[in-house]
């Protein structure tokens, strides 16, 4: 499978000058491949690079590999747009936008190199990178044991030169092998996701969102007081605390994914989720709780338990969300009484009284041992 591993440079003053130098060129370059391609129709690199690829290196004075790799970089992008406007991502007048006039590229847009324009020393936690001023030699970098790891041992393809918020990363591309699927787990585990809570396990493993909440709510104030100035300034600014919001909102959800998949792995089980797609245009939520419920990453959390249980081998089936926090886990009573408050449940049947969203979590459990007996169970005779 493949996984995307970034880790950020620590250059010099007069690198990261280069280094800003060499993305602004790539970037022309782009805008210039994209006019070309835009006007006379070229789709594939090979065109575009016919018709290119002489005035990329004498008038930005791009070497030969990055030439190529700005063109390839430029028909990615029309490939990617005419994928959104087949799929109905572009409509009306966003499609008509997009459509009549070339792509254009920032300054700061990623740029692409391979191995012939980007060599790792990975002992020396350094690298060397070709610039418009030159090679550069020795540019360390930094980054988690984990991640440093994975990319010495499966990087393949292509590295991109990103500059975010002042800083410089190379992200590339992992082909990390998969451990054999469990197809005979332990049982199960059942997650059920909320907002005061963000992740509650069967097993009774509460992820607290109380802290995250009140971060949240900060950020909020402080964009809400970006807004009122109105100036370039405080758009810019407002921006970073948006992006700094959605990097601590993946972390949390990664370290969630990461611990939930560690338990499973080491107990044999499967991993059990609410099917919650469609849940903002399902639930009529108070108005309070619809910013809240509109912004988390719901669907985050699910994509990186997902991708982390398929790398350890672990099953995982989605399930009916429907009333998994109202039914009673023993006797199966459902009904709406049955969760008095919004962390209590009590069943008012038999009595089984509990934390809401572990007794959710219970039903969310339930529902996948029989979903995947359902699929996987032998065939009945004569079907």
């Amino acid at each position: 499978m493949k996984l995307v591993v970034q880790v950020k440079l620590l250059p010099s003053p007069g690198q990261a000058a280069a280094l800003e130098a060499t993305l602004h060129a790539c970037n022309r370059a782009a805008d210039r491949a994209s006019a070309v391609a835009f006007a006379r129709g070229a789709r594939s690199r090979n065109d575009l690079q016919k018709l290119v690829y002489g005035e990329l290196k004498a008038d930005f004075g791009l070497g030969a590999q990055a030439a190529v790799r700005t063109v390839k970089k430029v028909v990615d992008a029309y490939t990617t747009l005419r994928a959104n406007v087949r799929a109905g991502n572009l409509t009306g007048g966003r499609k008509v936008k997009a459509e009549s006039k070339p792509l254009a590229f920032r300054p700061h847009a990623a740029q692409p190199f391979d191995d012939r324009i980007l060599s790792w020393q990975h002992d020396a936690a350094t690298v060397s990178v070709w610039t418009v001023s030159g090679r550069l030699r020795g540019i360390r970098f930094v980054g988690h044991p984990d991640q440093l790891k994975t990319l010495r041992a499966f990087r393949q393809g292509e590295t991109d030169l990103v500059r975010r918020d002042g800083m410089w990363f190379l992200v590339a591309v992992c082909e990390v092998p998969e451990e054999p699927l469990n197809t005979e787990p332990d049982g199960w585990i059942g997650v059920d996701r909320g907002i005061v809570n963000l992740a509650t396990t069967s097993d009774g493993a509460n992820f607290c969102g109380r802290r995250l909440a009140r971060y949240r709510r900060w950020q909020a104030r402080k964009r809400a007081e970006l807004q009122a100035k109105r100036t370039r300034s405080a758009k810019r600014r407002a921006k970073r605390r948006a992006r700094r919001e959605q990097r601590h909102a993946a972390q949390q959800n990664h370290r969630i994914s990461k611990e939930i998949v560690a338990v499973t792995k080491r107990t044999g089980r499967g991993i059990a989720l609410e099917d919650l797609s469609g849940i903002r245009e399902r639930v009529r939520s108070r108005r309070d709780q619809r910013a809240a419920l509109s912004s988390w990453p719901f669907h985050q959390l699910e994509e990186h338990l997902r991708y982390k249980a398929r790398r350890a081998g672990v099953p995982v089936v989605r399930v009916d969300a429907a009333y998994t926090s109202q039914m009673c886990p023993r006797c199966g009573h459902t009904a709406k009484n049955n969760r008095p408050t919004r962390d209590a449940f009590l069943c008012r049947r038999c009595g089984l009284a509990g934390p809401a969203d572990v007794v959710a979590a219970v039903n969310v459990r339930e529902r996948g041992r029989r979903a995947w007996v359902l699929v996987n169970g032998p065939v009945p005779p004569g079907t």
